[in-house]
């Protein structure tokens, strides 16, 4: 059985915030470049360690409130309509995370100019969100169709322009002064900016354990799934029914914990689905499925690039996975299939089955009990998880309906309202 884990922040924090922009290639490494861009002028601007750690993340996750693919690329245009809200959802997201708890605040702010920061924020905040702004500005002034060096004089002109009115002079200064080398420009537009901000980026030191990588699976769990009311609750309950069934089968408390991240991430790679797929009432068109079934695809390969988590990113990305060989997007079969990825499969459609959805309501109990022995029978699920949640059926639907009520509770009071809820 797996034992405790440790991961590198740094490596989680590039992997979450690469999955960020994965939405359009309009959005290609933008967090990452804001962050390199931040990180470049709070060195020059002298900032302590902490600080710097602060600024970064925030940088790296500054966008995580606009929850849709349409509304990160609407947010990436030069000139933002109305930054407002996703600034507000993304320290709603980020402040749920004690370490991110500065870097929400920094979020918070990252749209508002310099003379209208709010004073009783402390310092180090107020900074931080300015260099920020100035940061954001900088990458999404950058046309992607051009050379980076062919167009550097007329970014830097343009950050100029809005010295004094809305970005501090003093940090349009030390940006001037970095602007002027090449290698600056050339790092920022590089492929290989993942690995200069893994190798020499803040954070190098910092480790969390598998409590703390729950609690930021919670979050990015939130983001996916808060995107519509008929997915608020979703992965919240697969997490719930994943670690249920596998304290049920006698699993170790350190990977019934591993397979509940698992849970919460396993439909990550549905960042990249626009907002009118997931949301479709109807049947979907060979194309739409298409789409679709690249979902899994990306949880897998965005999980895969977090060093020490490969076996998390299995469990979370081989939900669509059948014993027959017949699932997506990698057609595993049965020899092929851990029972944890197998569990997982369970859960995954034992939850949705028991969830409206645009194009049905919800199943009875026992409609439910027998598509998942129907599934089982033609070799899609597996025949014994799915005997031992029937076994079980009443403590399971206690657990997952005890879960899915938080997390729908926390939707309600709290995202709501200013999101624009598909209905």
């Amino acid at each position: 059985m797996y034992q405790e884990i440790r991961v590198k922040l740094l490596n989680l924090l590039l992997s979450l915030s690469d999955a960020l922009d994965l939405a359009s290639p309009q959005l290609s490494q933008h967090q990452m470049r804001t962050a390199f861009i931040a990180w470049e002028i709070g060195k020059q601007a002298g900032l302590s360690a902490d600080e710097e750690n602060n600024l970064f993340i925030a940088a790296l996750l500054h966008d995580v409130g606009a929850l849709s693919p349409e509304e990160k690329v609407e947010i990436h245009s030069v000139e933002v309509e109305d930054p407002e809200p996703h600034t507000i959802l993304g320290e709603k997201l980020l402040r749920r995370v004690p370490q991110f708890m500065t870097a929400s605040h920094i979020v918070r702010r990252h749209h508002t100019e310099w003379r209208d920061l709010d004073p009783s924020d402390p310092p180090a905040v107020r900074r931080a969100a300015q260099i920020l702004y100035l940061a954001d500005t900088v990458e999404r002034a950058i046309d992607r169709k051009r050379f980076i060096l062919h167009q550097a004089p007329e970014v830097t002109d343009y950050i100029r322009s809005l010295s004094g009115t809305e970005l501090q002079p003093e940090y349009v200064e030390i940006f001037q002064d970095i602007a002027i080398r090449e290698d600056f420009w050339l790092d920022l537009m590089s492929q290989r900016l993942y690995s200069v901000l893994l190798n020499r980026g803040p954070c190098q030191t910092c480790e969390i354990e598998v409590s703390q990588l729950l609690t930021i699976s919670e979050m990015f769990r939130d983001m996916i799934d808060f995107r519509s009311r008929f997915t608020a609750t979703h992965s919240s309950g697969v997490a719930a029914v994943a670690a249920t069934l596998s304290r049920l089968f006698g699993f170790t408390e350190p990977e019934v914990e591993q397979i509940e991240v698992a849970g919460n991430l396993h439909d990550l790679g549905k960042l990249v689905i626009p907002t009118h797929i997931l949301s479709k009432p109807g049947k979907l068109t060979a194309e739409e499925y298409a789409l679709m079934r690249q979902h899994t695809y990306y949880t897998y390969t965005i999980l895969n690039t977090i060093g020490g988590i490969q076996h998390i990113a299995e469990w979370a990305a081989f939900h669509h996975e059948r014993l027959d060989g017949s699932g997506y997007p990698f057609h595993l079969t049965a020899r092929q299939l851990s029972i944890n990825s197998r569990i997982m499969a369970v859960a995954d459609v034992f939850t949705a089955l028991t969830e409206d959805r645009p194009y049905r309501a919800s199943l009875s109990q026992k409609e439910v009990l027998s598509t998942l022995q129907s599934l089982a029978s033609r070799q899609w699920l597996d025949i014994n998880v799915v005997s031992l949640l029937e076994k079980n059926h009443d403590e399971v639907t206690g657990i997952l309906h005890e879960r899915q009520a938080q997390t729908r509770l926390y939707f309600e009071t709290e995202f709501s309202a200013p999101i624009a809820v598909t209905q």
